[in-house]
């Protein structure tokens, strides 16, 4: 690791001097002649960074980021900084300069995350659409300072094409200089000085038959009580994974059920006797849901074993946890869970501590649990021989999709650390867009309408095999591997994937106009398409349509339009929202208001409890507030599987108005904050970590927004351009 170079600068105050040790190279005048860039400062993006000597602000260099031809990402030149430091705020001043900017922005950047690498603090003034040509000029963030902060990022930041400069920045915490702030020691907790088994666990598991495949089910469902519950292992003082590999090897030799029960009994022991706990509250009467024990009373456990085990529960760990907290929003947030990227995938003894993490954190701290298509319960035994058994990266993988398809939730993605079957999807992508519509794959539009000619394939054709296979065939092979709370949401997911393929050809079959046809289709690298494609052209979110209607996309939105939408639109006939797509600016309250006449309730919550794992109650119903201005026209919203999440929210929002009509088809099914989950081999998932409601107890979770009236594109509609879903909609209104 580079050290840090000190440069000592002189500063003269009322003729006394003192010297000032810079302990950060913010001002970029550190250079590193090796690499050829600022000392310590790294590369974000894609764009071309460097040091500059012609542009700078003050000294000898500063940052600048260069656009490439394509103007393609973002380019960011970034810092890293140990958050060592106690405080409420934390501010990031420093000079940029931008030159011929367009299509993007240029800004300076300040993020802060925690110990599992988790975003608690973000802006890089996107917001603030700074753009052009524009001289030196000084910017300043800032942000609350989060309690849990452990890595402080600035940066300068630019996307579109140009270039950007960046110099003298500062960075100050509740006003003061983090160059003269005197760093903070934080607790050391005994769990992370464990690294015994960081090469491997040793574990080899014999070969399973039902009653060693039932034991390990009891140890999985132990291994995560005592967890979330022995006070020993929750302050930290254990590493609990690494505990788990000590205490296999003799378990895995147990030859019965009462040698089972008193290696068990041996092993809780060791983290010694528990106080009693007088301030442990019994689950609430209230609760939502509860914790379920009910396996205490399987596995035919020994009566001192379960005494244990409900002893523990009585006096159960209450305060701050080692691994389990409550993000800003209330849904879980996972600590300390290590994420171990260079595990061996043959290692047996990772792939089960894979497999009892997430059925775990799932068990104690999924709000939805109950509403998976199986018993979470039966869950963790059926899936102890497919984790034990794979043999190699893509089934360990596959096993890990496998398992958190089982939750039937949307917002659970598989995309970041799932490289291997990333890979085998595909590198290359039709230049297409692809709908399921009436249970047949259409093509709906062209992502590079340059490409039509030589894809021969129309808009409205229906394609009916891939390389030989029926599509339905294809379905049914790889439907299990996508996690999604129900079909439409499934559906869209596969629609995306479906043609991908490493070859850059294929072989599709497919119907036009009722003759069929087969092609061999070009496929075309990721880079090389207009993927985030949109057929909005307009440089404002709202237009005028025909017959005095108001018509806004949520897609491009920004808190500025607001004001100028009500005024714009107050004395129109009706207003339609299109919410098939992902809000860019959070509206509910905003815009909502705009649209009721009295305070009224629209959703509630569940939330979990950090004393008692596995309780969830729900908090009181939030309401959107009268607005000060009030709508007299109708209001359409559109919907369909595309709306997902915020999107969602935003529905349940205008849904309660005074004159709103929900239009479309049934949405994503995935609403609430999300958490974040690590799998052994850095696989990255998601959960909806909270569970959202409407005010009268009806869920949204798999269900979706419903719509009140029920519209889908037709294959014919589709042919012929038409938007038969805003058709519904202006209909609604002019009746």
């Amino acid at each position: 690791m580079k050290q840090l170079i000190l440069i000592i600068l002189s500063l003269f105050f009322f003729s006394c001097s003192s010297q000032t040790e810079k302990k950060f190279n913010l001002d970029f005048e550190t250079y590193d002649s090796t690499y050829k860039f600022p000392k310590d400062w790294f590369e974000w993006g894609d764009y071309n960074l460097s040091a500059d000597t012609i542009y700078v602000h003050s000294g000898k260099f500063s940052g600048k980021i260069k656009s490439t031809k394509k103007g393609g990402s973002f380019g960011s030149i970034a810092y890293k900084i140990p958050a060592n430091y106690k405080g409420k705020s934390i501010q990031l001043e420093g000079y940029m300069k931008i030159k011929n900017v367009e299509n993007g922005f240029g800004g300076l950047l300040l993020r802060v995350d925690d110990c599992n690498d988790k975003v608690l603090a973000f802006d890089n003034m996107e917001d603030q659409n700074i753009n052009s040509t524009k001289d030196w000029c000084k910017y300043s963030i800032k942000l609350p300072y989060p309690e849990d902060a452990e890595t402080i990022f600035i940066g300068g930041v630019m996307t579109g094409t140009g270039e950007a400069w960046f110099d003298d920045f500062v960075l100050t915490i509740d006003g003061k200089d983090v160059q003269t702030l005197k760093e903070i020691e934080k607790p050391i907790y005994k769990a992370t000085l464990d690294k015994e088994f960081d090469l491997g666990s040793k574990i080899e598991v014999p070969e399973l038959n039902e009653e060693l495949t039932s034991n390990l089910e009891l140890l999985g469902k132990i291994w995560g009580f005592l967890k979330y519950n022995h006070p020993e292992v929750c302050k930290g003082n254990y590493n609990w994974d690494f505990e788990l590999f000590r205490m296999l090897p003799k378990y895995l030799k147990t030859k019965s059920n009462l040698e089972r029960d008193q290696i068990l009994l041996q092993w809780i022991s060791k983290y010694g006797d528990i106080d009693k706990c007088l301030d442990c509250k019994a689950t609430s009467s209230e609760a939502f849901l509860k914790p379920d024990l009910s396996w205490f009373n399987e596995f035919d456990l020994n009566s001192e074993l379960k005494n244990k085990l409900e002893y523990i529960y009585q006096n159960r760990y209450e305060g701050k946890h080692f691994y389990i907290g409550r993000a800003p929003a209330g849904n879980p947030d996972f600590l300390n869970e290590r994420k171990y990227y260079s595990m061996s995938f043959d290692d047996e003894g990772f792939k089960l501590l894979a497999l009892y993490r997430y059925w775990n954190m799932i068990n104690y701290f999924y709000p939805n649990k109950y509403l998976t298509d199986k018993n979470w319960n039966d869950v963790l035994k059926e899936y102890i021989p497919k984790f034990i058994n794979s043999k190699n990266k893509l089934e360990y993988e596959l096993a890990c999709i496998e398992l958190i398809g089982e939750i039937n939730d949307t917002h659970a993605t598989t995309s970041v650390g799932f490289n291997t079957v990333q890979n085998i999807r595909g590198q290359f992508y039709p230049p297409f867009v692809t709908r399921f519509i009436d249970d047949k794959l259409v093509v709906t539009d062209y992502y590079n309408p340059e490409l039509k000619e030589v894809s021969e394939v129309e808009v409205g054709d229906i394609i009916t095999h891939i390389n030989g296979k029926p599509i339905k065939s294809i379905l049914d092979s790889i439907s299990p591997y996508y996690p999604a709370s129900n079909n439409a949401a499934k559906m869209r997911d596969i629609a995306n994937d479906i043609l991908r393929s490493n070859k850059e050809e294929i072989r599709i079959d497919y119907m036009s106009n009722n003759q069929k046809h087969q092609h061999r289709l070009p496929l075309y690298k990721k880079s090389s398409l207009n993927i985030n494609w949109y057929k909005w052209t307009d440089d404002k979110c709202y237009k005028l349509l025909e017959g005095n209607i108001g018509y806004i996309t949520l897609e491009f939105i920004k808190k500025e339009d607001i004001p100028v939408i009500k005024e714009v639109f107050k004395n129109t006939k009706g207003i339609i929202i299109d919410i098939r797509n992902y809000p860019s600016t959070f509206v509910p309250f905003s815009l909502g208001s705009y649209f009721f006449s009295s305070s009224t309730p629209f959703v509630k919550f569940t939330n979990f409890n950090l004393d008692n794992p596995g309780e969830f109650t729900f908090t009181e119903p939030l309401k959107i507030p009268k607005g000060e201005e009030i709508y007299k026209g109708k209001l359409v919203v559109l919907v369909n599987e595309i709306s997902q999440s915020q999107a969602e929210y935003t529905s349940m929002a205008f849904r309660a108005g005074d004159n709103t009509t929900i239009v479309g088809s049934t949405t994503a099914g995935a609403d609430g904050n999300i958490s974040s989950i690590y799998l052994p081999g850095g696989l990255l998932t998601n959960i909806s970590g909270i569970g959202v409601y409407y005010p009268d107890g009806t869920e949204t979770q798999r269900v979706g927004i419903i719509p009140d009236v029920e519209v889908k594109p037709t294959i014919e509609g589709i042919k012929q351009g038409k938007d038969e879903l805003l058709e519904k909609a202006i209909e609604i209104i002019n009746e």
